[in-house]
């Protein structure tokens, strides 16, 4: 099979409502019940850090990050990362993933919080939060709380209540 030829660029106002089809139909209506689906909840996500995946016009996949604080630490909330089924396995999500975090620590971000499986994220500079170090409000498995830095040290102060929003310049 040839190599899979697609475009990861930021995403657009305009594409709004096929991104929200796009999580409907990978995560379901259980998606609303989750804590990191709750730290986002009426706050906008950072445009300067949310880009899809095109081929030919059709979206393949997408990833978005939500500025949040820990305690008073500015930081962002990875995800929702989601492809279309037909397209996953093939490397879609991690090239959103790399694409995202690259641009991040490119803007100046320290840190990118996430809940998911280290085996996954760890080799994207994911590491396990220490316990009781940083908090959510809602259940979480603690070792599934993972940190990544993306500037040398930015996680040194960082501890507490995560909390969705901040002033971000491309928040919308």
């Amino acid at each position: 099979m040839p190599p899979l030829s697609y475009d990861i660029r930021l995403e657009e106002p305009n594409e709004d409502a096929a991104i929200e089809d796009l999580h409907a139909g990978a995560f379901g209506p259980g998606r609303f019940v989750r804590t990191a689906f709750r730290i986002r909840e009426g706050v906008p996500h950072d445009p300067r850090l949310s880009f899809i995946a095109q081929m030919d016009g059709e979206l393949l996949g997408s990833v978005r990050l939500t500025p949040i604080l820990i305690g008073q630490t500015l930081a962002q909330l990875f995800g929702p990362l989601a492809v279309i089924p037909s397209y996953e396995g093939l490397g879609i999500g991690r090239a959103l993933m790399r694409k995202s975090l690259q641009e991040g620590a490119r803007l100046g971000e320290g840190l990118v919080l996430l809940v998911g499986d280290l085996p996954y994220y760890g080799p994207f500079g994911f590491q396990r939060v220490p316990q009781g170090r940083i908090l959510l409000l809602g259940p979480v498995d603690p070792a599934r709380l993972l940190i990544a830095e993306l500037a040398p040290h930015a996680l040194d102060g960082a501890q507490g209540m995560v909390r969705g929003g901040r002033e971000s310049p491309g928040a919308r």
